[in-house]
């Protein structure tokens, strides 16, 4: 194939993936802003993800791949799903701990609660659930969650792309998209009048970045193992504890220093796999190497 046909050919792949992108971002958009799902007794806009497990399914089949080229690969599923969630577990282990020490040294810790924050069924302030439907809710909305985005970004937009560049290239084109698609909440923040132009600015790179970041570090994940289990249970843990773990302080806030957690959790996370994702290309590398010597 001549320069120019590989040209095309990438382009075109770039061309499939941003229309399957707009049109689950055009979902997302009329949820947030119509639906508003997530200001409802569910607390989840999983309207918009459920759609988009569906537009993977069918582009699955468009493009003919099985599953297991998206990386739903039978086998070791359990095994590092299970990896996932308890990788995942220790590193928010290390970000409340670290929370927790920073609000005590103050003398401002109050507690740690278990709770589900959510909107009040008529859209309202925010209320804490502590029965148990909530509980379940916020599970199965964030199995939703992690099914369509580590589905759609790490396994079909992977593929897609991984077929015409290489992985570095292929995963920074989804982990970007992947940042972008954060940018709904704020965005409705800004033009429902609860942010300011400013506010809105600084909120959204930060969510752009982060995301964009912690993508890639999913990303890595299926590179490494072969999948998207691990990713996916690290995607559940990342989401769903802190949506029902909270650390209050003596004035009655919660969740002061989450971007201090966060922070912490996803430095240490993102670290973590970027030096196992090295140390893996090392050994991979002095394998290639040592095949011609072994072959003469």
């Amino acid at each position: 194939m001549n320069e120019s046909k590989l040209l095309n050919t990438k382009l075109k792949t770039i061309l499939a993936v941003l229309i399957i992108y707009v049109i689950c971002f055009a979902f997302r958009a009329l949820e947030y802003f119509v639906i508003r799902t997530d200001q409802t007794f569910f607390g989840e806009a999983f309207i918009h993800k459920l759609i988009g497990i569906g537009l993977m399914i069918a582009a699955i089949f468009v493009f003919r791949y099985r599953f297991e080229d998206v990386g739903f690969k039978t086998g070791k599923s359990f095994l590092d799903i299970l990896k996932g969630l308890v990788f995942g577990i220790i590193v928010f282990i290390i970000a409340y701990g670290v929370e927790i020490i920073i609000l005590a040294a103050s003398n401002n810790l109050k507690a740690v609660e278990l709770y589900v924050t959510a909107y009040s069924v008529d859209g309202g302030e925010q209320v804490k659930h502590t029965e148990f439907i909530f509980f379940v809710i916020c599970v199965i909305g964030n199995i939703i969650n992690v099914l369509m985005e580590e589905g759609v970004f790490r396994g079909l937009f992977q593929k897609m792309l991984s077929d015409k560049y290489k992985f570095l290239i292929a995963g920074i084109i989804a982990s970007v998209l992947f940042g972008v698609w954060h940018i709904m909440a704020p965005l409705r923040s800004l033009i429902d009048g609860n942010k300011s132009v400013g506010g809105f600015i600084g909120e959204s790179a930060m969510l752009i970045g982060t995301s964009a970041l912690v993508g890639f570090k999913f990303a890595m994940m299926g590179e490494l193992t072969g999948n998207l289990y691990m990713g996916m249970g690290d995607h559940f843990v990342n989401n769903t504890i802190v949506n029902i773990l909270h650390v209050i302080n003596k004035e009655g806030e919660a969740d002061n220093l989450t971007v201090i957690r966060i922070s912490i959790a996803q430095s240490v996370s993102f670290t973590a796999v970027l030096i196992w994702f090295i140390i893996d290309a090392i050994r991979k590398k002095k394998a290639a190497n040592q095949i011609p010597a072994e072959q003469q």
